[in-house]
């Protein structure tokens, strides 16, 4: 019971990404934190568990150490990374793996499993943030095997990052690298104070007031929402553009703010900057229209490099890839079907599809599409090849056309651009934030896993974890 009470304390915190420990968790404290807190209210309404808890407990087996929290939040993590391996089934996967800093500026990969389940749905399941100190090629498919391994799961092709060649690429154009430089200088500046920022909040209010009071602007729902300071990461193209938007905004009240700087600044340091960087912003090539110097000799400089970069990265099989995947869309009652192409795309998993199989899925497909064609409802309006898995196992057809089914698997567990990764780095960030920002390794992993799967984590039961927790190591007792 004493045990119980300590998980269920830590589901709750677990739940609302809640630090655990107190600044003083001495009996005299009176704020002890939110793990002893809860758990002392928890004692207090319900008296069975009040009788066996905290100072009713044998000292040596109160289970409230910070140890014994790292357990069980570990034990909680464990039971849920085997719930979604378990749903997987050793089915096929496909990974969605990033980089990015977390508050200590410790660089973390986070790895998202992709996977088709037995319902025909696509499922996307966090299972682990591993701390890389090297962000080479090689290093991180050492960490993913070694992640997958952990799991007993077998490594799937790992295709190359597209958001990584694309930022990398860019910035290998002297005049993007500068100005990215420039910008990261001017948000340095600008925010480079607490004053500095209400001076930049205070004239952005004003100009939407007079946008308002000019009719230039309309109130409504989501509207004019404050823009804060984004800073472009190193490898997430989506950062660059989420930098770059903010810096449209509120260019005007940052050059305001500048201008201040410029004859107020505290420093001569700081008043030779903002003049610098004032006067990098009103900067004009003369000889030429601004925009068409953008647009000819910097857009479209970087785009050439990048298709010849994207051309030369992705081979005849993954243009084979994309064409197959276009041509199983069932949108329209199938009106890009092409069996042809469709034969072609099974031919890029060799280990899935000898000649054999290659024969019997070309016969498969001849039944398949006239019966996706035939007018019944069950198979018109599909929004995209998601539907069609979801109505292959609905209608039973999964055995039926056992190697079609597993075509539209695999397609659809190739990897993409999803926000699944990226709600991973925002929860690390509110777990691991300024006031937790000594957070070891393994207990933020374990948190993420219990706060992202939270449905899966819901349905774990207390008895798994305890047993889980047992088994763990040497304890003093059975709890």
């Amino acid at each position: 019971m004493r045990l119980k009470a300590s998980i269920n304390v830590a589901r709750l915190l677990l739940y609302y990404e809640l630090p655990f420990r107190g600044h003083d968790e001495s009996e005299s404290s009176s704020n002890q934190g939110y793990f002893l807190e809860f758990l002392r209210w928890h004692g207090d309404n319900h008296p069975d568990v009040g009788k066996v808890i905290l100072e009713k407990a044998p000292q040596n087996d109160t289970l409230t150490f910070p140890m014994i929290q790292k357990d069980i939040v570990n034990a909680c993590a464990k039971e849920t990374l085997k719930v979604i391996i378990v749903d997987l089934n050793g089915d096929y996967f496909g990974i969605l793996v990033d980089e990015s800093k977390d508050i200590s500026h410790k660089e973390q990969m986070t790895l998202v499993l992709r996977y088709v389940n037995k319902k025909g749905e696509v499922v996307e399941r966090f299972i682990g943030l591993i701390h890389v100190s090297d962000t080479s090629a090689c290093s991180l498919k050492k960490e993913i095997h070694s992640l997958l391994s952990d799991h007993s799961l077998s490594p799937s092709k790992i295709h190359d990052k597209l958001q990584i060649t694309l930022v990398a690429i860019a910035k290998k154009h002297v005049e993007v690298e500068d100005f990215f430089y420039h910008v990261t200088n001017v948000l340095n500046v600008v925010g480079g104070s607490f004053k500095r920022r209400d001076l930049l909040r205070h004239h952005q209010a004003e100009n939407l007031k007079q946008l308002l009071e000019s009719g230039e602007a309309h109130t409504g729902q989501g509207l004019h929402q404050e823009r804060g300071f984004q800073r472009p990461g190193d490898t997430r193209w989506g950062s660059h553009f989420k930098t770059l938007d903010n810096f449209l905004v509120i260019f005007s009240s940052t050059v305001h703010v500048l201008g201040v700087i410029e004859i107020e600044g505290s420093t001569s340091s700081d008043k030779n900057q903002a003049e610098y960087l004032l006067t990098k912003s009103k900067h004009k090539c003369l000889d030429v229209c601004y925009s068409h110097h953008l647009r000819v000799e910097i857009f479209c400089a970087v785009i050439d490099v990048q298709l010849h970069e994207l051309n030369e990265r992705f081979d005849l099989a993954s243009s084979d890839l994309l064409l197959g995947m276009g041509n199983l869309n069932p949108v329209n009652s199938f009106s890009n079907f092409d069996k042809g192409r469709i034969v072609t795309l099974a031919k890029c998993y060799p280990n899935e599809f000898d000649d054999e199989k290659l024969r019997d899925l070309s016969y498969q497909l001849d039944t398949f599409i006239i019966q996706m064609r035939c007018g019944n409802s069950k198979f018109s309006n599909f929004q995209g090849v998601r539907d069609l898995a979801k109505a292959l196992v609905e209608a039973n057809l999964v055995e039926t056309y056992s190697l079609v089914y597993l075509l539209v698997k695999l397609t659809l567990i190739l990897p993409v651009v999803t926000t699944t990764v990226e709600r991973a780095f925002s929860s690390m960030k509110h777990i691991k934030n300024e006031v937790r920002n000594s957070i070891d390794d393994q207990y933020l992993n374990d948190c993420l896993v219990c706060y992202i799967e939270c449905d899966i984590f819901a349905n774990v039961s207390n008895d798994v974890i305890v047993d889980r927790f047992q088994n763990m190591k040497t304890h003093r007792g059975q709890l």
